[in-house]
């Protein structure tokens, strides 16, 4: 099996505080990857460390199965990044930025590659205005252009959807789709949105202060065979009366909030309308149902959303 990258007890510390903390991660090469938490929870430390700006504590990285403090060079000739917000020279066109860029790493680039490149992240007919003028959703996907210049095995993001609009964040997901389908790239995904990350990875790790809080298959960690669900009544008393009555009352494993009138269950989505209809039956009112799995529940805890 062949790794993009492999962290093993990865650790960065600033003096006393620990920013990344013994974290270890295998990113499959072809996979496009999640990588998850709130802000300040170590997600651009972690990134910076694969790009080789930062040295861990301790630990060891390695990036196509070669070791990064040793290979660094060779590595990083297969890799584009977009770490935080691009910067550009703002008084030249989007061309000339990318032709400065392209000249720096002695890449030779023909018309036709640049138009390509152009229309495949949505810049045809604005690569010869001056980058000032550009919105925010403009300079991100110059900064992919310039990320893809080199025609790289592995791109890695760190929040790109900062600052999109709708149509932004659409255009982006259809992009890396697009190049993982087409070029088998590997993609690492970076963000603190639990949906986009649902939305186009294969697999996935959520991080907070520097810990490892869930990893795995998305679809796994997304699974809707055991939901935390909630379902508000007018008549708690009534409610929880019946449940210890009914087939339910062991799907009631959870802290019930009196106070709100809501009943708290563990059971698959299938159930629930079954639940619903058997409430009702009972002359139960409902006055709201709402469920998340379990990443979810772990995503609110540690956002304190």
């Amino acid at each position: 099996m062949s790794f993009a990258i492999k962290l093993q007890q990865v650790t960065k510390k600033f003096n006393d505080f620990v920013a990344v903390d013994q974290l270890n991660l295998s990113i499959q090469q072809g996979d496009i990857y999640g990588f998850l938490g709130p802000n300040g929870s170590g997600k651009s430390t972690t990134l910076r460390m694969i790009m080789g700006l930062i040295q861990p504590t301790s630990g060891e990285i390695t990036l196509f199965d070669k070791s990064l403090s040793e290979h660094r060079k060779e590595i990083m000739r297969k890799v584009g990044c977009i770490i935080e917000k691009p910067d550009f020279y703002t008084y030249l066109t989007a061309h000339e930025n990318l032709k400065l860029f392209a000249r720096a790493h002695q890449l030779k680039y023909s018309h036709a590659q640049y138009q390509d490149l152009y229309q495949l992240v949505g810049l045809s007919g604005r690569e010869h205005g001056k980058v000032k003028t550009f919105s925010h959703g403009m300079k991100q996907r110059l900064g992919l252009a310039q990320a893809l210049l080199h025609s790289p095995e592995m791109i890695i993001l760190d929040e790109p959807n900062t600052g999109l609009d709708p149509q932004g964040i659409i255009d982006l997901r259809k992009l890396i789709l697009k190049l993982n389908a087409e070029r088998n790239m590997t993609v690492l995904f970076s963000s603190h949105i639990l949906s986009e990350v649902q939305e186009i990875c294969n697999s996935m790790i959520v991080i907070n202060k520097g810990k490892t809080i869930a990893q795995g298959n998305v679809s796994e960690l997304i699974s809707t065979e055991s939901l935390h669900v909630n379902v508000e009544v007018v008549d708690m008393e009534k409610a929880v009366a019946f449940v210890k009555q009914s087939r339910w009352k062991d799907k009631m494993p959870m802290e019930t909030n009196k106070n709100a009138h809501v009943i708290a269950f563990q059971m698959s989505k299938q159930e629930i309308p079954l639940l619903a209809q058997q409430l009702a039956e009972n002359n139960i009112a409902i006055l709201r149902i709402d469920y998340r799995n379990q990443l979810e529940e772990y995503f609110l805890k540690i956002t304190n959303s």
